[in-house]
């Protein structure tokens, strides 16, 4: 068995975050039942714009495969008494909505415990279930701003700037994928469910780490660095090399000590302004420049080829067809393979997630509502007049609810 294969989840999830952390549970075996509202055509993310064609889209394919969809009405009382026969054979309800909306639907520990004492419910919201922005909807790129990660990225003669990619939703996402597993855990061993209050902005405040620490007791103020660099370890940035960028880093005096041989450069390595940490910091604004002419005479693969067998940690500065193709990647089967009815073969990056030596399994992102037998009948063992009356009283949504352009 996969490791989560006797796990159920109850998803009410939609877009990236919540959707990206139930993938990894997904992925590693759990059964995760997509509910989907059927009165807005579903999930949101089958929409996305540019590869897009009508439900489907190839932004829902990254962060929905394995999973099964059913369409479900929770604001009838008949699609409500569907979604609590599923909470009483399920072992987690998991959701991502604003602060205030698992109270105002009936999805949090108080309100479903009668029906399933060790139900695990875990909210992943913007700004948690409480405090003063609890009812604010939370956006990646604003709690990025929120969270002073934008004053502290970009260029230091450029504005404030966020991250390529949306790793605040992302991050959140894994944070609630170990927060459900940690109830889990605890219910199975204890009988008892209960909330796991996960938050956008606690995440985004919590990866401030040690800039937080060190601004918390020393009033350190952090600023944004010339090329990417570190705040402290000097050198460690990105070089500009003749045809493209790479990383050298020196996190370590060992490392420094070699980066000077490597580059023939020993006199640098005898410069005692230059001996060790902290010195180099102090004397950044004579060495970087030092260094910044040095690899502009030659290539990257020149560079890669000194500093790589001289045991300096460096990289090159890929774009995402160079990332998605580099020998490694292929090496770790980071791109796996689905096959789509809309899509044919769609490729995507693996999720890094793992536990014992069995590969995963991949099965492409469900048609809205296209587990509805296997869910109604097969695991709820509702009969063909039971369903015909819950359809009737619109527990499954109307019939222009059915499709979406």
């Amino acid at each position: 068995m996969r490791p989560l294969e006797d796990v159920r989840i109850i998803s009410l999830e939609q877009y990236g975050a919540g959707p990206f952390g139930s993938l990894h549970l997904a992925d590693l075996g759990a059964d995760v039942i997509k509910i989907e509202d059927p009165s807005v055509g579903g999930d949101v993310g089958r929409y996305v714009p540019p590869y897009n064609e009508g439900e489907d889209s190839l932004f829902f394919e990254s962060f929905n495969r394995n999973k099964r969809s059913l369409s479900l009405d929770l604001s009838t009382p008949s699609g409500r008494a569907v979604f609590e026969d599923l909470v009483r054979t399920s072992d987690a309800v998991y959701s991502n909505l604003r602060g205030d909306v698992p109270e105002k639907i009936g999805i949090t520990y108080g309100q479903l415990k009668h029906l399933n004492p060790a139900i695990v419910c875990c909210s992943l919201t913007g700004f948690g279930m409480t405090g003063p922005r609890s009812k604010e909807p939370g956006y990646d790129y604003i709690l990025q701003g929120l969270a002073g990660w934008m004053s502290v990225t970009g260029d230091p003669d450029g504005p404030p700037t966020k991250s390529g990619l949306s790793l605040v939703d992302y991050s959140g996402g894994f944070v609630a994928a170990i927060s459900l597993l940690s109830g889990l855990h605890a219910a199975r061993r204890d009988g008892i469910g209960g909330d796991c209050d996960v938050s956008l902005y606690d995440t985004a405040m919590s990866l401030l780490t040690y800039p937080a620490t060190w601004h918390l007791n020393a009033g350190f103020e952090p600023i944004r660095t010339k090329n990417s660099a570190h705040p402290s370890l000097v050198p460690f940035q990105a070089f500009e090399a003749t045809d493209g960028w790479l990383i050298v880093g020196c996190a370590k005096e060992k490392f420094w000590d070699r980066l000077v041989v490597a580059i023939d450069r020993p006199d640098l390595g005898a410069d005692p302004r230059f001996s060790n940490f902290s010195l180099r910091g102090k004397h950044q604004d004579v060495l970087l420049p030092i260094l910044e002419e040095v690899f502009a005479t030659n290539t990257v693969e020149h560079w890669l080829s000194k500093l790589g067998p001289a045991g300096v940690p460096t990289g090159p500065i890929n774009d995402v067809e160079h990332a998605l193709t580099e020998p490694h990647t292929i090496a770790r089967n980071l791109v796996v393979e689905t096959e789509h009815p809309v899509y044919n073969t769609v490729r995507q990056v693996a999720s890094p997630v793992n536990f014992g030596s069995e590969a995963k399994q991949y099965r492409r992102a469900p048609q809205r509502n296209e587990h509805f037998d296997d869910i109604v009948r097969d695991q709820l063992g509702y009969d063909d007049e039971r369903v015909a009356k819950l359809k009737a009283e619109g527990a499954f949504g109307t019939a222009k609810d059915e499709v979406r352009a």
